[in-house]
């Protein structure tokens, strides 16, 4: 990576669908195993109710997450909003279900949300991490 041109990481759409669906799933069986158990007989509205929730929450707050950017410079990785993160503060980078999550050595968490392939995000953050600190 040249000093020049910092890699930058934006949410991907498709992974963002994705994931809204996939916890749209789990909310449905979560919701509707609850009905069920209960005795209430119109335990399907559990599906309907996850799916309807999840579409809107998606649909509404999509432009917002979708445009956050990461930008990981030589030295630190800046999150959005003026956060940075120094490089020699990352303890542990790790995929969880579409997203990086980076915990620092004081225990911050972070996450870089919607990355279609996170494991290629977290080589080129390792990648920086040893070219600064030599680890």
């Amino acid at each position: 990576m040249s000093k020049s041109e910092p890699a930058r990481f934006k949410g991907d759409k498709s992974t963002y669908i994705r994931v809204h669906v996939i916890v749209a799933l789990l909310g449905a069986v979560l919701l509707s195993g609850g009905l069920y158990l209960a005795g209430n007989p119109d335990w399907w509205i559990g599906i309907v109710g996850s799916f309807a929730g999840i579409a809107m929450r998606g649909y509404y707050i999509a432009s917002e997450q979708l445009g956050f950017e990461w930008v990981l410079t030589n030295t630190s990785l800046n999150a959005p909003g003026e956060r940075a993160i120094a490089l020699d503060e990352i303890k542990t980078l790790r995929s969880l279900l579409g997203s990086v999550q980076i915990i620092t050595n004081t225990g911050e968490k972070f996450l870089i949300k919607y990355q279609d392939d996170p494991e290629r995000v977290i080589a080129r953050i390792n990648r920086a991490i040893a070219a600064h600190t030599g680890r």
